[in-house]
């Protein structure tokens, strides 16, 4: 521990590439803050939103040294008392620890956990480690996060700060932007400060900090070089810092008078932080080496404990003299917690430490973590502690590991598991450790890591079950990070060689293989879809189960490769096990494919039931990674039922928990929503990049959701010669079923209409083709008597239209009702039927209104005007002056359900609803809830 820091230094600079990061936090300006008038002011205006009553959120970013932290500084002094504040610095050598940001922000004010619904309650204790652990669901952690600050801020408005934010664990920092996100009227003022934005603060509002303009830039140079200054030597310390505060402070500190008289103070090659991290490095380097170990023990320990800090400097030998030399040389900040004076000390004292002297530090807390209190944060500092492999320290972070998954923290379990596969001695044990990482990190959305991890075990004697798990790793990987044609056929080889040693995650594989060949489609590789289902039905051929999933899995290999009539039978009692035999949360992905086959059959209240049952248990159970595709099954279901409202609340949800999981989960449910509403535009933007990410992507299913939603607008718009351009394009396809098959009525109304029989023909037959087996649906029926209507003449047709309104009126499909009694009006107007067209055009449009589909609406409205009836404008509604989130809880309140029920569905507070709620009163003129089935009518 005796080397000299100039050493230090020198390791610092030789190793500079090496520890390259993407720019450390600003400093401070001297004395008061110069050039930051506009940013100070966007701020303080934030902290009296929340004097008054109101929320919000601000996210501040700029790069090294550029001021975040003196900004940071001057609105807490500038708050004032009546505004409590909350402060967190996160650090870089607790990236990997599951919640350990959210402990330095929220810990300390757990005394208030009581007052917390028990779910909220337990998801913070067991994510801070009270109790013991257990599955997590983030968006509760993110309820209970709100929650606590929200008692804090009862008395006095509160301001938070969270300080290098880009140093929060995953987990910590999808909840902060969660609850950053989500803020109403609870007195909140939240300040997130970091280099460059993370995606999940992306959508938040935004303050970049720039370097100082010329003036203010040379009144820092004066004020830190008192004295005459040569003009060009300025000018180009000026030039070359960009204005950075920082620079222009600490820099010119370091150079010798010959070196500021010559002007190439700043000529360095090295990267601005890093000289600005020597620049500090200097200033320290005068003091006693056992000051300086204490500095590096404070920046290996984060949390600032007192108590920790003492325990550890006593095994090494540290008195408090070390103590003051530190705070007298500014370096520390000693009050409830030990604190740099500016989070770029800590960074700077941690890098340039020698590999020795780290795990000297590291070891020291390791001795003094309560293991019983705190193992994970022991077990990390005993793995920085340790040079050679050492079973025991392995095993702690396998075990750290677990704990790590079951709190939600997937990134700090692949941490975990990645060092505790470097530490093992044994060959099998860091084989299975890697693996476990690689699948870990693949699970925390980075497969591009999980691939690495897996590359290093290739000199590895693996076992053969080892073998099948690497190649299934790769093949996920690989697919999530290319949508490669090979994935299907790779995941296939691995699905094979699992088979003999386990069949579960076997049969997982397998799904996956013929979901990715499907979902490739006419992108993918030529008879990749054949080959997998064939392999499915070669390994089940002796099964008898009839577990839903096992059933729906050969169901589905047999509709890819035999045909409906050879699948439906077993795709059929897949459906009824769905139905009868909810699955555990293990197994609540397969209820997916029951869902989406439920629409293959054309069974609407399957569709229904299922799609409503997935959403209800995933949500119960927490179980994220289903929610989403849980819940876009349900938006399908919404939007047939003609409550696009509701259909648009499920795509936020779906956009709410991806944000939280940072799933990378494509999101089609808006262009459809979109479609049915007649926004052209919008869809027209959405298809666009729906086809430019499928073919980067290689995803046939994204180009059949573009054309399916621009053949839908485009019909309503009455545009048919567009409509059928886009929805041509699947009548080769129609075998795969789903939204492919449905495109074939929108290429039936628009050949129709443009004068192409033969094309409306061929469509009309691929439909007949795909729903005659599927036997007795009243919806398929009614379905096929649309298309065929548009297709007949005189008693005919007529005689379809009234099957079709009448088939999809018992099957409560009202958005297909109304567009039937639309094209049957428009028929009868074609005939000059003038007052049996205005029956059904009037319900049509009444029909097609009360859905939202205003494109449809609209052209009902312009037949009817064709008929000579005046058509009253619908009348201006009130609810249009709503926002999305006013009209989520205002439809929910109306529906019945308590302020703590819409704040679960919608995860906000009880507290914001209520906000909420009394602005819906406001803007719709009411003032009781009772009032909002009125003002909100419900759609038919």
């Amino acid at each position: 521990m005796e080397r000299p820091w100039k050493d230090a230094r020198e390791h610092l600079d030789a190793d500079v590439d090496a520890q390259r990061v993407s720019g450390p936090p600003a400093g401070r300006s001297a004395g008061s803050l110069l050039g930051r008038d506009r940013e100070l002011t966007r701020l303080l205006t934030l902290v009296d939103r929340a004097r008054e009553g109101g929320s919000g959120a601000l996210v501040v970013s700029g790069g090294a040294g550029v001021g975040k932290t003196a900004l940071l500084d001057r609105v807490v002094d500038l708050a004032g008392s009546g505004v409590r504040v909350e402060r967190m610095v996160a650090s870089e050598s607790e990236m990997e620890l599951p919640y350990a940001g959210l402990q330095l922000l929220c810990g300390h004010l757990m005394s208030e956990v009581d007052h917390l619904p028990g779910p909220q309650r337990e998801a913070l204790e067991t994510a801070f480690g009270l109790r013991g652990a257990s599955a997590l669901n983030p968006l509760v952690v993110g309820l209970g996060v709100r929650g606590l600050l929200t008692r804090a801020a009862a008395d006095r408005a509160l301001l938070c700060v969270v300080d290098d934010a880009q140093w929060l664990d995953d987990v910590s920092a999808r909840a902060v932007a969660s609850v950053a996100r989500r803020l109403g009227s609870e007195g909140i003022a939240v300040v997130v400060s970091m280099r460059t934005v993370d995606e999940q603060f992306a959508d938040l509002p935004q303050l970049a900090l720039q370097g100082l303009g010329y003036a203010d830039a040379r009144e820092v140079l004066r004020l830190g070089l008192p004295g005459v200054l040569d003009r060009r030597v300025r000018d180009q310390l000026i030039t070359e810092s960009g204005g950075n505060p920082l620079a222009l402070r600490e820099l010119p500190g370091t150079l010798s008078p010959a070196e500021l008289a010559g002007g190439f103070a700043l000529a360095s090659s090295l990267p601005l932080e890093s000289r600005i991290e020597l620049s500090l490095l200097a200033r320290l380097e005068s003091l006693p080496a056992s000051t300086r170990t204490l500095l590096l023990l404070a920046a290996a320990d984060p949390t600032g404990d007192t108590g920790l800090l003492w325990r550890a400097g006593a095994v090494l030998g540290l008195d408090p003299e070390d103590l003051d030399a530190a705070q007298q040389a500014d370096a520390l900040v000693v009050g409830a917690r030990v604190t740099f004076r500016h989070p770029l000390i800590r960074s700077a004292v941690y890098r340039a430490a020698t590999p020795e002297d780290r795990r000297s530090v590291h070891a020291a807390l390791a001795d003094v973590t309560y293991a019983d209190r705190d193992p994970d944060r022991r077990a990390w500092h005993r793995a920085a502690a340790t040079l050679r492999p050492e079973e025991g320290v392995a095993r702690d972070l396998e075990q750290s590991a677990g704990r790590a998954r079951a709190r939600g923290g997937v990134a700090a379990a692949a941490a975990f598991l990645e060092r505790s596969a470097e530490l093992s001695p044994e060959p099998g044990s860091r084989a299975d450790r890697l693996i476990a990482a690689a699948g870990a990190k693949h699970d925390a959305g980075a497969p591009d890591t999980a691939l690495r991890l897996l590359d290093s075990a290739r000199d590895l004697p693996l076992t053969p079950l080892q073998e099948a798990l690497v190649g299934r790793l790769r093949a996920r990987a690989g697919y999530a990070l290319r949508r490669d044609r090979s994935a299907p056929l790779q995941l296939l080889r691995a699905a094979q060689a699992l088979e003999p040693h386990d069949r579960a995650l076997a049969r997982d594989t397998y799904m996956e293989a013929l979901s990715a060949a499907v979902y490739a489609g006419r992108l993918g590789e030529p008879g990749a879809v054949e080959q997998v289902a064939d392999a499915i039905l070669a390994a089940t051929a002796d099964d008898r189960s009839e577990r839903a999933q096992d059933l729906i899995l050969r169901g589905q290999a047999l509709l890819s490769t035999r045909g409906q009539e050879s699948a439906l039978p077993i795709v059929r009692r897949a459906v009824r096990a769905f139905l009868g035999h909810p699955p555990d949360a293990l197994e609540l992905h397969w209820m997916w494919f029951g869902g989406r086959a439920a629409q293959d059959i054309w069974d609407a209240e399957a569709l229904r039931t299922l799609a409503e049952r997935q959403v209800r248990l995933a949500r119960a159970g927490g179980v994220l990674t289903v929610l989403p595709m849980a819940l876009s099954l349900l938006m399908v279901a919404r939007t047939f039922d003609g409550h696009l409202d509701e259909a648009e609340a499920i795509c936020d949800d779906i956009d709410t928990i991806l944000s939280v999981t940072g799933q990378p989960l494509p999101q089609y449910g808006r262009v459809f929503v979109a479609a049915y509403r007649g926004q052209v535009e919008e869809v027209e933007r959405g298809a666009a990049r729906l086809r430019a990410d499928a073919y980067a992507r290689g995803e046939g299913y994204a180009l059949t959701v573009a054309n399916l939603a621009e053949a839908l607008v485009y019909n309503g718009a009455g545009r048919y010669r567009e409509a059928l351009v886009a929805a041509r394009e699947e009548l080769p396809y129609s075998h795969e079923l789903g939204h492919a098959m449905r495109t074939l009525l929108e290429v039936v109304e628009a050949a129709a209409r443009t004068g192409e029989r033969a094309v409306a023909e061929e469509a009309f037959e691929r439909l007949v083709s795909v729903t005659e087996p599927v036997g007795d649906s009243e919806w398929a029926r009614a379905f096929v008597a649309l298309a065929e209507a548009q297709l007949r003449d005189g008693d005919e047709a007529e005689s379809l239209y009234r099957e079709a309104i009448d088939g999809f009126d018992r099957v409560r499909v009202p958005m297909l009702k109304g567009r039937a009694q639309l094209v049957y009006g428009e028929m009868l107007r074609r005939q000059n039927r003038r007052v049996d067209a205005r029956v059904q055009l009037r319900a049509a449009y009444a029909v097609l209104s009360s859905c939202g589909m205003e494109g449809f609406a609209d052209r009902a409205a312009r037949e009817l005007r064709a008929t000579g009836e005046t058509v009253h404008a619908r009348s201006s509604d009130r609810s249009d002056d709503l926002t999305d989130q006013e009209g989520n809880v205002a439809r929910l309140a109306r529906d019945g359900l308590t302020n703590r029920e819409i704040g679960a569905r919608l995860f906000l507070s009880a507290h914001t609803v209520e906000w909420h709620l009394r602005k819906v009163f406001v803007k719709l003129g009411i003032r009781s809830r009772t009032e909002l089935r009125t003002a909100l009518p419900e759609a038919d």
